[in-house]
């Protein structure tokens, strides 16, 4: 070990408990003291200026309900003024209200009433400094039932048909003693709430049926003040108090608005027992004191870093023991990104040898497809079998015709195994096969006809559901086939166990096309296994796995998918989804090279 190093060692950093206990009994009588000083001034400026906001709210309270008050009263000698006006009681019996309108339209400004109605006998409006009421009823409600009833003014609230609370003064208009009218006045105290909402705090009116009429919160009026408070208030009309600092100042709440403690003060307006209530925050109490205790906080802070300053005679030692570190630091930096080169370079020559392990994966795919051929020639010859035996039979019955007609089949099934083998040269040295335009339902015609003999030996019913329309794709027709006729063998072997077998085949045309072949078999185990190369579910002998393998390669080169799933009710469904032939949108890879 150098000797830099054993330096090194020998002035580490100092932790607190080194210091002298003189500094350490300073420091914490510093912690006493301040939190001390800290506790009593939140305690003593919250008490004050809680004190100071209520009594602001008291009078704000106070203010509010004598504006109200003096509303009420200035409307209540209106309707009572109004009965006795001598062109309203000869309008009501002449029953010529043309010039009644404009008269209570004169005196609804020097009033300032928020409407002014006159009703007949019957409870129609004939007169109104609101148009939209002429010709409406009210002789069904409160307001007009009540001012026959009794010869003074009457008050009554009642719901307009707009939604709002209206507060209305009413009375009889006489003629001899005798009732001919009714005159309302609607006082304007919606010009209070609408004042309200600017405010930041919550006020309510609770009428004498103890539900609120008039409140800064539409969604309060009509309910209760236990109902109220439950809905989430207006973020304009209470804002939600800090609950850390509301417990640290442990301040009495009033009331809880949605879980946050607020300031409740209540009032009374001297009008048939109304009820005043305002609510309101904590949160300028906790602004102005958090103001003073920040600077509290921060003369402390500045005692303590005075303190560390003086008691802290080793910091040079310190930047020094630092610095040494910043250089090991450096020197270890170094010696990591050296060793990234080094893995940069180890990398590289993986990939090469991954390269060269892909090349042999393709010589070993080659393999595979050679068994793969020889899969796909044991269809054609266990066809060319059966159409063999078939001739045979109708050349004894002396029906050279139709035997004629099996020979051609096995002339087409012969080039389909040519083909087969072209497609292995093809693989092999990487050519383009030549995709042409065609039909799907003819494709499908063929694959069933090829199938039809083993169809009828294994007794199964086919049902073909398949477009009316020409359903093209782009493609090679051969390798089209091979699929199908791959997916109508599996369905075949599904069913040996089955007592009524089952298969359907649909064609569709839709955003793709799409080909679907359902058994009524068992359904599949491995779904996730099902088009892995030699993956089979069959007796031995019967298969090598091979052929879902192969139809999966041959429908994503042509652009689409296979794919296999248990149906709800039993058995297997196998997909397959081509795009649709454009016109406009053709792009054939390149015709193969002659062999």
């Amino acid at each position: 070990m150098t000797s830099e190093s054993t330096e090194s060692t020998e002035v580490p950093p100092q932790p607190l408990r080194s210091f002298p206990w003189q500094v350490r009994v300073i420091l914490a009588v510093l912690f006493v003291l301040a939190g001390a000083t800290l506790w009593l001034t939140n305690t003593i400026l919250t008490d004050r200026f809680t004190q100071s906001t209520q009594n602001k709210a008291e009078l704000r309270l106070a203010l509010y309900g004598g504006n109200i008050l003096s509303e009420l009263q200035r409307n209540s000698i209106v309707p009572q003024l109004l009965s006795r006006d001598p062109e309203l009681i000869g309008a009501l019996n002449s029953a010529d209200f043309s010039q009644s309108t404009q008269r209570l339209m004169s005196f609804v400004e020097e009033i300032g009433a928020a409407s002014l109605m006159l009703l007949d006998g019957e409870g129609r409006t004939v007169a109104s400094t609101d148009r939209n009421n002429l010709g409406k009823r009210h002789n069904d409600q409160i307001c007009f039932l009540d001012a026959l009833k009794s010869n003074i003014t009457v008050f009554s609230v009642a719901e307009k048909d707009t939604g709002e609370t209206g507060f209305f003064y009413s009375r009889q208009v006489e003629f001899q003693n005798q009732p001919i009218g009714v005159i309302l006045v609607e006082v304007d105290l919606q010009k209070f709430q609408r004042a309200w909402a600017g405010i930041s705090d919550a006020v309510l009116v609770i009428g004498s049926e103890g539900k609120i009429i008039l409140a800064t919160e539409p969604k309060w009026r009509g309910l209760t003040e236990t109902m109220a408070l439950r809905r989430q208030p207006p973020q304009n009309a209470i804002e939600r108090a800090m609950r850390l600092t509301s417990d640290w100042a442990s301040l009495p709440a009033d009331a809880y608005v949605q879980g946050e403690a607020v300031m409740r003060i209540d009032g009374q307006i001297p009008f048939r027992g109304w009820q005043i209530i305002s609510f309101t925050t904590y949160a300028s109490v906790r602004e102005k004191v958090n103001g003073i205790l920040a600077l509290e906080i921060m003369g402390f802070a500045l005692l303590f870093v005075g303190v560390f300053y003086l008691s802290n005679r080793r910091t040079v030692l310190r930047l020094m023991f630092f610095q040494r570190e910043s250089e090991d630091l450096r020197d270890l930096n170094a010696r990591l990104q050296r060793e990234i080169s080094e893995r940069e370079k180890v990398q590289k020559t993986l990939a090469v040898a991954e390269q060269s392990l892909a090349q042999s994966s393709k010589l070993a795919a080659l393999g595979e497809m050679s068994a793969a051929v020889s899969h796909e020639l044991n269809q054609p010859l266990a066809a060319m079998k059966t159409y063999l035996a078939g001739a045979a039979l109708l050349l004894k019955r002396n029906r050279p015709d139709e035997a004629l007609s099996a020979f051609h089949r096995i002339d087409g099934l012969i080039e389909r195994m040519g083909a087969i083998t072209r497609q292995l040269k093809s693989y092999a040295r990487k050519g383009g096969e030549s995709f042409v335009p065609l039909d799907m339902a003819e494709a499908l015609a063929s694959s069933l006809s090829m199938m039809e003999p083993q169809l009828k030996h294994s007794n199964v019913r086919l049902r073909q559901i398949a477009s009316d329309q020409s359903v093209l794709v782009m493609g090679d027709r051969m390798r089209i086939e091979q699929v199908l006729i791959n997916l109508l063998r599996n369905a075949l072997d599904a069913l040996k166990t089955v007592s009524d077998p089952e298969i359907e085949v649909i064609l569709s045309k839709g955003e793709t096309v799409t080909l679907s072949v359902r058994d009524n078999g068992p359904g599949i185990k491995d779904l996730e296994l099902l088009f892995e190369p030699f993956h089979t579910t069959k007796e031995p002998g019967d298969g090598v796995g091979l052929g879902l393998a192969i139809s999966s390669g041959i429908v994503t080169d042509l652009g689409g998918r296979l794919t296999a799933r248990n149906a709800s009710d039993g058995g297997a469904v196998f997909e397959v989804q081509l795009p649709i032939f454009d016109e406009n949108k053709v792009n054939s890879p390149p015709v193969e090279a002659a062999e």
